[in-house]
């Protein structure tokens, strides 16, 4: 199953797919204030071309997995996104994600892009873990 990741920033959210079958992730592009009318447009256009089943939005929980403000506005893009698709949209916790991604030799793919292939892969490996 192909699976997109948003690892979803009020700034940037980063991007990523699964390929088809839902075994290896890979980071595709950074979307600019994806909770505007231009950048859920911008979404949807790059949900429609990747053709993904399954979307998993990354899920900021504190390091004790509380929801804290930022869980919240994530919860609100969300919601928006589920009703901007009609491709299923999830949350996954998403803790850790950046600071592994900061941790990644030096490449011209952005942070943010590589967060959501970190987070793609916990979450993909969740699933078979099922």
């Amino acid at each position: 199953m192909r699976v997109m990741a948003l690892d979803y920033g009020a700034a940037r959210t980063g991007v990523a797919i699964s390929d088809a079958t839902g075994t290896l992730a890979r980071p595709l592009t950074v979307v600019e204030r994806a909770a505007t009318q231009a950048g859920l447009r911008r979404l949807v256009a790059l949900i429609e071309a990747e053709e993904p089943e399954q979307i998993v939005v990354g899920l900021p929980l504190t390091l004790r997995g509380a929801r804290g403000l930022q869980a919240e506005e994530t919860d609100r893009f969300v919601e928006s996104l589920r009703s901007a698709v009609s491709v299923p949209v999830d949350s996954f916790d998403e803790r850790f994600t950046t600071t592994l991604a900061s941790r990644d030799p030096a490449t011209k793919t952005p942070e943010d892009a590589r967060a959501a292939a970190h987070l793609l892969e916990a979450y993909l490996a969740s699933t078979a873990a099922r």
